[in-house]
């Protein structure tokens, strides 16, 4: 007999029945998720703050106190940094064991109160730099020397040493190139020398070989295939110099230019940092250098901390690349050699401007030099600080912009991308208001978090000189200007800033000298603008 209730189609039925209440059902729960999330945001979508810790004026106190207002406002996080910008030194000099008893005891008072904190790689607000590194594994810039020669004849002397900084200087090849004098009429833009004459080099060779900052580099103009040097024609002489520089060869004949390569540390230093922070900026395209630079400092904080690494203490962080340019390190020439495939000794002598084969030929390996100095940035530095962070279970985030890089590449190796906005006044009559200047670090950051699926997009928010920050500003004020950075991307607003008050009775406190927005527990401000705090909560979980 048919028997309905175990038909097919009574089953088809109640399954879709089922699945319709699911469907009907989800939206409802997610929505009084969504409700809920908004009335009382979770801690996650907080805005943080850039703590900074001045110049030794640190208390145990102020730390507690600090904290608490937090908490009480509703601030989710702190990002610590040790600076000194004209703030008179305190009792606590950086990384001795009072200062890491100190740090120890805030990443303590974190967890006690469910705040986060990610410590900046070093002291200071730029780079990665510290007194442990040594010139060795500072950042390398390529230097070179050059002197005419004729032959046939025999060359017996020490060659000119290339330029260098903190007296360090490693050879890197040495060459004898012939020497094309040519006029400079209708070809490419040319050197003078001592005599008067020209040889034709590549323009604009110093940013397409990475000694400067080049921020467009134009399409070569005139004859691509124009005659350059042939590379068969180049002689390498390395293995001809002594450890004084002193070369013997007998010249061929003709004219010839012996070019003596190598490299120096480019002497940049991370600041503004306190006398006991300073130090070199460690080389950014060598792994093993930022392993020496983590196990001088952070290392040290983590042991330190103990079990609150990963819990408490949740990260580390790259800020301002303010450490000027690096274009070669002890590996380029293997690392070259990996991600190209072929040899770049070759077409060394392009790296000083010399056309090699042609200047296509040589804009081609120029391009795959900047290329392979770019993949290193983003593996080699910002990518593997971030390697030795998640052996600990910390995070990374980094401001990856404003160098001889490919900014896209290296923020997409961050777990929280990080820009920056400013807040520009329009005038002195004390009226609400900003100007918006044409800002990409936020489209730089929120393009490569979406690119590389990350949920956080960072900025540093609302930074400013002393013409627009001091204590003049408020939520009135600035509030606009942070609404239309959510139209640019960003999710997580951290505050520029909050000076550590070390004081209980000061008021207004310490201050970070003449830069950012006020934002500590001194400022009269600060407790109302719990209700502006909870608005940017909300916007940013929405996002």
């Amino acid at each position: 007999m048919f028997s309905f209730s175990e038909s097919p189609l009574r089953r088809f039925l109640l399954l879709a029945f089922v699945a319709a209440s699911g469907l009907l059902a989800a939206p409802c729960l997610a929505g009084e998720t969504l409700e809920k999330a908004f009335e009382s945001p979770p801690d996650a979508a907080r805005p943080w703050v850039y703590w900074f810790w001045m110049n030794g004026n640190i208390t145990k106190q102020g730390i507690t106190a600090d904290l608490e207002a937090m908490k009480r406002v509703g601030i989710g996080g702190t990002l610590i940094m040790s600076v000194s910008t004209g703030i008179l030194p305190g009792k606590v000099d950086f990384m001795t064991p009072e200062w890491r008893e100190l740090f120890a005891f805030a990443v303590a008072e974190a967890d006690r109160l469910g705040l986060e904190i990610i410590m900046n790689n070093d002291d200071g607000w730029t780079g990665s730099g510290g007194p442990w590194n040594t010139v060795e594994n500072s950042m390398q810039v390529l230097t070179s020397s050059e002197i005419r020669v004729k032959g046939p004849s025999r060359f017996d002397a020490v060659l000119p040493s290339p330029p260098a900084k903190l007296d360090y200087y490693r050879d890197i090849a040495i060459l004898a190139i012939p020497d094309v004098q040519d006029d400079p009429q209708g070809g490419p833009a040319t050197a003078g020398d001592a005599d008067g004459k020209t040889t034709p080099r590549i323009e604009n060779w110093q940013a397409k070989a990475g000694y400067v900052h080049g921020k467009r580099i134009d399409p070569v103009v005139g004859d691509a295939n124009a005659a350059g040097i042939p590379s068969a024609k180049i002689v390498d002489l390395t293995s001809e110099v002594d450890a004084e520089g002193r070369l013997q060869w007998d010249v061929p004949e003709g004219n010839w230019v012996l070019l003596r390569l190598g490299h120096t540390t480019n002497g940049r230093r991370n600041h503004p940092c306190t006398p006991h922070g300073v130090g070199l900026e460690c080389d950014k395209l060598s792994k093993e250098a930022m392993e020496k630079h983590f196990d001088g400092f952070l290392a040290k904080l983590i042991a330190d901390v103990g079990p609150l690494a990963g819990k408490s203490l949740v990260g580390t962080h790259v800020d301002s690349w303010e450490v000027g340019s690096q274009n070669w390190t002890s590996k380029l020439r293997e690392e070259f050699k990996s991600r190209r495939g072929y040899d770049p000794s070759p077409y060394y002598a392009t790296l000083v401007g010399y056309i090699v084969e042609s200047p296509e030929v040589s804009e081609r390996f120029l391009w795959d030099y900047r290329k392979t100095l770019a993949d290193m940035m983003a593996d080699n530095y910002f990518g593997h600080l971030r390697e030795l962070a998640k052996k600990h279970g910390m995070i990374m985030s980094a401001e990856a912009y404003g160098g001889d890089f490919d900014y896209l590449q290296a923020a997409s190796r961050m777990d929280i991308p990080m820009s920056e906005f400013w807040v520009r006044s329009l005038g002195a009559n004390g009226s609400p208001g900003w100007v918006l200047e044409q800002d990409p670090t936020s489209k730089w950051a929120s393009s490569a978090a979406h690119a590389a699926c990350r949920k956080i997009v960072a900025a540093e928010a609302f930074t400013a000189t002393d013409h627009e920050g001091k204590w003049q500003n408020h939520p009135y004020k600035i509030k606009a200007l942070g609404d239309r950075m959510f139209a640019e991307g960003v999710n997580r607003f951290v505050f520029h800033r909050y000076a550590m008050q070390p004081w209980m009775d000061r008021l207004p406190g310490m201050t970070f000298g003449p830069w950012g927005t006020c934002i500590e527990r001194t400022l009269t401000w600060f407790e109302p603008g719990r209700a502006w705090f909870k608005y940017l909560a909300r916007c940013q979980h929405l996002l």
